[in-house]
């Protein structure tokens, strides 16, 4: 039999969300989000065998400065698949001019990337039982990326709770949040920098030097820079 005090506390108990975190903008700008909610934080990040492992460094960083409850950092090896310019011995795409970017599937796009990470985020959320999993995916400024889609996402959400021991009983449905899913860049950063994000603890590149200083001519460093231009907010990125 339930208490009253048991009610209580499972009225007043805080929601947990497991955030998606890979040290860019995006992501953290998702994280920054997700604490404004009020949801407990648990931050997951990958170590894939990507060509920018920097951003694991950026991605410990931003954790921290968000007093986030935990942060997992999972160690698995996409390079065995290649398939892009950030897992394979291809060279990232450089000065792509903006109607480039927006056409086809670019050579940095992952094979079922957001699909992988998804998956150990919901294995992670049944066990927190968490009613959230944040993903900062965009469908404006990249969508040629086939899993950043909306109807991508329901899909997933649909199947999340289809899949998993606490949906099938009942005990939680979790949600599959992607607040930025619609925002243009210059968007997202006005809504992080609101939020009190540092962007300067932020890395985008896909090919940043030893130094983590961004190279200034991939598709990501393009679209950043005109994201801080078109917010009106100054670019606090270090290039090469």
């Amino acid at each position: 039999m339930t208490t009253n005090r048991e009610k209580v506390n499972s009225i007043q108990e805080t929601p947990k969300g497991v955030v998606l975190l890979s040290g860019g903008l995006d992501s953290t700008t998702t994280l920054a989000i997700a604490t404004a909610e009020g949801y407990d934080c648990y931050v997951m990040s990958f170590q894939y065998g990507q060509r920018n492992n920097l951003e694991l460094r950026f991605a410990q960083n931003i954790a921290k400065s968000f007093e986030a409850k935990q942060h997992t950092i999972i160690d698995i090896d996409l390079r065995i698949f290649g398939g892009s310019a950030l897992t394979a011995d291809i060279e990232v795409p450089k000065d792509y001019s903006n109607t480039e970017l927006s056409e086809g599937i670019p050579i940095t796009y992952v094979p079922a990337r957001n699909t992988i990470f998804l998956s150990y985020a919901l294995a992670w959320s049944e066990v927190l039982i968490a009613d959230a999993i944040f993903i900062g995916v965009n469908a404006i400024d990249y969508s040629g990326y086939p899993d950043c889609r909306p109807e991508y996402i329901q899909t997933y959400e649909k199947l999340a709770n289809l899949a998993t021991q606490t949906g099938v009983e009942g005990k939680t449905k979790v949600r599959i949040c992607t607040p930025l899913i619609e925002k243009t860049k210059a968007e997202i950063i006005q809504i992080g920098t609101s939020l009190g994000v540092d962007y300067s603890l932020t890395l985008s590149c896909y090919d940043p030097d030893p130094e983590g200083r961004a190279c200034g001519k991939c598709d990501s460093c393009h679209l950043r820079r005109k994201g801080f231009e078109d917010a009106g907010i100054p670019d606090p990125t270090l290039y090469r």
